[in-house]
């Protein structure tokens, strides 16, 4: 209002110094180091966190910024994001059911509890199962997590949740280890959706052995957290999409393109998976 009003009277009636107010207008038109720092990081730290489809928080921002050659402090990173508006994407609270313990099937015992670190890929799987909601109704979705590396290396989807996605899921994972899977090794398969009895026989051909976690400690609160919690909220798929159809070219791009190949873990040293495997084997 200064066009219309003195400075002076504004100054008196907002309870502000005319000097601080010149002092202010100063700094606004002409930065100093820091703010111009400050506002080139800012831009940095939105370009990263774009490309993680608005999942990394201010840890991974900084992490990424290191690799780039910047040292900055995570409350420098935590502050400049809070001002852009910027954080990373929770997991929603909301589930659908998708366990069914209601059924006389053999039941395995939980191995993997008991089972050493994997020192390797395709030693120790875990699998789970969750959902992805759409105007046209549920899109379930199966996946196998190698816990060496946190990589999904298996993944199918469907609009029932029945024992072909988990079978099929399964097979996509079993196809893309063969290469890298000795033929006399053993693969614990974790899962806590599932019957035994459902991957019973094709585990058995494929020298897996099936664990199952007690019911209410799902497997998908321990390893599968970002990827299977509530894909809308916690991997940057729309919040709500039209068609089955596009949730599963989202789902596709995320888990190929993004997951696997981009994705930092902390687990992980802040690599992605196929990097982790690619420095370490």
């Amino acid at each position: 209002m200064r066009n219309d009003h003195p400075i002076l009277v504004l100054c008196l009636h907002l309870e502000v110094s005319p000097s601080g107010y010149y002092d202010w207008q100063r700094r606004r038109l002409c930065p100093g180091p820091r703010a111009v720092a400050d506002q080139a990081l800012a831009q940095e730290i939105d370009q990263i966190h774009t490309r993680s489809r608005q999942t990394y928080g201010a840890p991974r921002v900084e992490k990424e910024l290191r690799k780039k050659g910047h040292c900055h402090g995570r409350n420098r990173v935590a502050r400049l994001m809070k001002q852009k508006g910027l954080c990373g994407r929770q997991k929603g609270r909301y589930r659908v059911q998708t366990t069914e313990s209601n059924h006389d099937q053999p039941i395995a015992p939980n191995r993997l509890a008991q089972a050493p670190k994997a020192t390797a890929p395709n030693q120790l799987w875990v699998a789970d199962i969750t959902y992805i909601e759409t105007k046209e109704g549920w899109l379930y979705l199966a996946a196998v997590l190698d816990l060496y590396s946190r990589k999904i290396v298996g993944w199918a989807m469907s609009e029932r949740i029945d024992t072909f996605l988990v079978l099929q899921a399964l097979a996509m994972a079993l196809a893309a280890s063969a290469v890298l899977r000795p033929s006399c090794s053993s693969i614990p398969i974790a899962a806590s959706n599932t019957p035994a009895a459902t991957i019973a026989k094709p585990s058995a051909e494929a020298g897996l052995i099936a664990s199952m976690s007690r019911r209410g400690n799902c497997l998908r609160q321990r390893h599968h957290g970002k990827l299977l919690g509530h894909p809308q909220t916690g991997t940057g798929l729309s919040p709500l999409l039209d068609t089955r159809a596009q949730a599963r070219t989202q789902i596709f791009d995320y888990i190929e393109t993004f997951y696997n190949r981009q994705r930092a873990h902390s687990a992980l040293d802040y690599h992605s998976p196929v990097d982790f495997e690619l420095l370490n084997n």
